[in-house]
């Protein structure tokens, strides 16, 4: 971040996209809060392409990404911090994304990934390795199951997480074309209440599918101090509602 902090502004103007940092965002969701900086969109093409010749193509910071806090605790609530990014935003080093157009990761892949990232199984598996700063080495290590939109559990998991992001314009975009894959009519929650119900879901499913018995799962929740009993307790009622 400090080598390219000659290309921050400070105003909001004509051609300038907001930097997208760790602040503004929280696991499924984006804050209040504003990183303060803008970037021109034109100078951040150039850090973008290096000496590629800028013949207009589409960049990955004009589409949604999937990002994590890289600056991380195994000491505070939850390690792995991880959403979607709006489209046309950058991001700095630690605020980290996927590259999309290098690896080819689709929408329903990054929703999935993200969901998966932001589970308590996941995050226990990081906590034993990480103390402060969460670099994509931790990341590549994780076993992250390789399902697909044929697996059922697969859309079930990425319907959930679509419905937890999926709730500002910013998101319009994502929400519509997951409509048109086949998903169920989909619109984002923001009922406290039932976020909770389906972040509870998401890691009763995402429990099952890393084989977990109810013993393990209540020990790898137990392991998180800072988390209150009741969602604990909503997210065990969830692991035994599955068969």
């Amino acid at each position: 971040m400090t080598n390219d902090s000659h290309l921050f502004k400070t105003e909001a103007g004509a051609g300038r996209l907001p930097l997208f940092t760790g602040k503004m965002f929280h696991q499924f969701s984006l804050t209040t809060e504003h990183s303060g900086y803008w970037i021109d969109e034109s100078d951040g093409r150039k850090k973008f392409l290096g000496k590629q010749v800028d013949n207009g193509k589409k960049l990955d910071y004009q589409g949604y990404r999937w990002l994590h806090r890289r600056i991380a605790g195994n000491t505070n609530e939850r390690t792995f911090i991880s959403t979607i990014t709006p489209k046309n935003v950058f991001t700095e080093v630690n605020s980290t994304t996927l590259k999309v157009a290098e690896t080819g990761i689709s929408h329903q892949e990054m929703l999935f990934f993200c969901a998966v990232s932001n589970s308590f199984v996941l995050d226990y598996f990081l906590r034993q390795k990480v103390t402060t700063t969460l670099n994509m080495f931790y990341i590549y290590q994780l076993p992250v199951s390789r399902l697909t939109a044929t697996d059922p559990i697969f859309n079930e998991i990425v319907q959930r997480a679509a419905q937890l992001i999926c709730t500002t314009p910013d998101y319009d975009d994502l929400r519509d074309e997951l409509n048109q894959s086949g998903f169920k009519i989909l619109t984002g929650e923001t009922d406290p209440k039932q976020r909770a119900q389906l972040r509870a879901e998401l890691d009763a499913l995402i429990a099952h599918l890393y084989g977990l018995t109810p013993t393990e799962f209540e020990h790898v929740l137990n392991s998180f101090p800072l988390v209150t009993d009741e969602i604990k307790q909503l997210v065990m009622r969830e692991f035994q509602k599955i068969k």
